[in-house]
């Protein structure tokens, strides 16, 4: 379970770097996340898997989304509440 955790870390942090346009080259940004340049990759393909339209601008030397796009995981507290009691 703990390395499920540590994937979403890991996008959550490639999410927030591309946001700021400030991923550098795929080895730089591999180099600074502590991971294969190939393991980048892969995070990246699942991350575009699940809808992120991440392109790599040659200008700004950084991975970038093409769109305006939100990723959030967790859970939140609901302003409706459900209880489900098993009896």
């Amino acid at each position: 379970m703990n390395i499920i955790i540590k994937q979403i870390e890991l996008i959550e942090r490639i999410d927030q770097l591309i946001r700021l346009q400030a991923t550098g080259s795929p080895e730089d940004l591999a180099y600074r996340l502590g991971i294969s340049k190939t393991k980048l990759y892969r995070v990246i393909n699942t991350m575009k898997s699940l809808g992120a339209p991440i392109e790599y601008d040659i200008t700004t030397q950084s991975f970038v989304y093409a769109e305006a796009v939100g990723f959030t995981f967790g859970f939140y507290k609901s302003k409706t509440s459900t209880r489900i009691i098993n009896y």
